[in-house]
């Protein structure tokens, strides 16, 4: 597996934990099939980490451990999801699992996440962490617990079916924003937008939870209140309403960058208030390989 420069001591947790989270997270996206999802699964599985850290016989691979971790909690929450299809072959037949070249590695990582949803369980892992996040053979196996032969198996075979996908025409029809999703979220871009804060501090609700990605979580109107005041004194932001992996979201761009949004909030609704929202600027890595959408068309 490819390590991030300058690695952290294992026995700094914090430090490997920051080091490490935009990979899990990438993996973990492309194992359920969403961005917004494979965030709930990686704090899951850092917070597994850190519990389980303490006790932990000494670790000889830090990084992989992690991934384990991240593996076992996303297998979870596609159990949960009852979308689990069978992880093991009854034949363990020996293939070949070579690198592949640049040309097809670029575009087996650019592979979209409803893309890799196809794909069984164990395909999809396999491929996500050879070919997508270049672990080894040997890493992959000791992640996912199977054989060589196995993974050997199910990376051939998820190769085959991606190489197949790829040849399919993608015309199915991407469902828009609701008419009150559209109504509330322009009406809070607006606002923002307008840089009046004052505006949207009438649109939440008296106990809103608010949730700044990988920084800090803030309770009630009086708290939340300085996330706001803390935007009116940066520019590098500016909001649209959108979709992200189908979910009605608000995308934030830089207007010196105005190609991609840097990243995205979500809101959700209680009696026409907004009750909780999710913000994603400390967290840019979620948006990597998401399907982002800007009410009326595509990014």
């Amino acid at each position: 597996m490819t390590s991030p420069p300058d690695p952290p001591a294992a026995t700094d947790i914090d430090a490997l934990l920051a080091a490490t989270r935009p990979r899990l997270h990438r993996y973990c996206a492309r194992m359920v099939g969403s961005v917004i999802d494979g965030e709930d699964v990686l704090q899951d599985a850092l917070i597994k980490a850190v519990e389980a850290f303490a006790s932990a016989v000494p670790i000889q691979n830090p990084q992989a451990w992690l991934f384990r971790i991240a593996h076992n909690t996303a297998l979870d929450f596609l159990r949960r999801r009852n979308r689990l299809e069978a992880l093991r072959s009854a034949e363990e037949v020996e293939m070949i699992a070579d690198r592949l070249d640049d040309v097809e590695s670029r575009q087996i990582a650019a592979t979209s996440l409803r893309t890799f949803m196809r794909l069984p369980v164990a395909q999809r892992s396999s491929v996500i962490l050879m070919d997508v996040l270049g672990c080894s053979l040997a890493e992959v196996c000791g992640i996912m617990d199977f054989s060589l032969p196995a993974v050997k198996a199910a990376l051939h075979r998820g190769r085959t079916q991606l190489r197949e996908f790829a040849r399919e025409p993608d015309d199915a029809p991407r469902p828009g924003l609701s008419d009150a999703d559209r109504l509330r979220l322009n009406a809070y871009v607006s606002h923002f937008n307008a840089r009046d804060f004052d505006a949207i501090r009438a649109m939440i609700a008296d106990d809103i939870r608010l949730e700044l990605v990988n920084r800090t979580r803030l309770n009630g109107k009086a708290e939340v209140s300085t996330y706001f005041g803390n935007y009116s004194k940066i520019d590098d932001w500016r909001l649209v309403a959108g979709q992200v992996d189908g979910r009605p979201a608000i995308l934030v761009f830089d207007p010196n960058e105005p190609d991609r949004p840097k990243y995205f909030m979500l809101l959700n609704w209680s009696a026409d208030k907004v009750a909780t929202i999710r913000d994603f600027r400390h967290a840019a890595y979620v948006i990597d390989g998401a399907e982002c959408v800007v009410d009326g068309g595509s990014v």
